[in-house]
């Protein structure tokens, strides 16, 4: 009963009860002066947070609104992404909002082929600060989207509920460290060798890193000299709503 219950929310025509769209925050590949891909980040219509957005999703609505969020985004990539690069776009999602993952990923196939957006450009990535309530559920998900073609990450590496265990369990394409390990890492030992360590096991892995969060020039080259080439952050740009912002590294614009 629950999962009939799950994916009628997800096709049920109930429009939900408030509007967002999408602003777009660049991934920077530093070695290639280039960007790599823009993450999909909620917003209200009218501006406002992700904050402002997310307190309004609740239990009735999650499965819906993880869903429109796949659209919108998709939908917006197909408008501003030139068609002949291969520029990522990474769509957060909800593990607990996912009931059957070859059944919910329908939708954003079909939207991907009805906007002219090569699937196999879209990333998938979910926040480990999102509690698990089955992580061999969240392993099903990424097994399916990696078999599906869909490039696969968890979010916020090293701040979640889950932890190690979460990778021991299932490896993700790409881990993003969380923030908080980064913010003063130029100064800071400790960081430096949890940031090293975390290196050591992608490169093990064969997991690709990448930095988010970065604001200063001295978090980039520390980081950089740890071996990482992937970096996301205000440094680079601001999110812009609805557009793809210009993204520079130092005076130098990137492409």
């Amino acid at each position: 009963m629950n999962a009939i219950v799950k994916c009628q929310g997800c096709r049920s025509s109930e429009p939900l009860p408030f509007e967002f769209t999408m602003a777009f925050h660049p991934i920077v590949d530093v070695e290639r002066m280039s960007v790599w891909g823009y993450e999909a980040l909620v917003r209200g219509t009218q501006g406002q947070s992700a904050f402002a957005i997310l307190d309004q999703v609740d239990e009735s609505n999650r499965y819906k609104f993880d869903q429109n969020c796949r659209v919108k985004a998709i939908t917006l990539a197909g408008q501003l992404f030139r068609p002949d690069e291969d520029t990522r776009l990474s769509i957060n999602f909800m593990p607990n909002a996912v009931y059957e993952p070859s059944a919910c990923i329908r939708t954003s196939l079909e939207t991907a082929r009805r906007v002219g957006f090569n699937p196999r450009r879209i990333m998938f990535e979910f926040t480990e600060n999102e509690r698990m309530v089955d992580t061999g559920h969240v392993g099903r998900i990424i097994a399916e989207y990696k078999r599906l073609g869909f490039v696969t990450a968890i979010d916020d590496f090293g701040a979640g509920h889950a932890g190690l265990n979460l990778l021991a369990s299932f490896q993700p394409d790409i881990i993003k460290i969380d923030m908080e390990i980064i913010r003063g890492i130029a100064d800071s030992a400790a960081r430096q060798a949890i940031v090293a360590g975390i290196m050591h096991m992608a490169q093990t892995l064969d997991i690709t890193v990448i930095a988010e969060g970065i604001e200063t020039e001295a978090e980039l080259a520390t980081l950089r000299g740890a071996g990482i080439r992937l970096f996301q952050g205000y440094l680079f740009a601001l999110p812009a709503i609805e557009h793809l912002p210009a993204v520079s590294l130092g005076a130098t614009p990137l492409q």
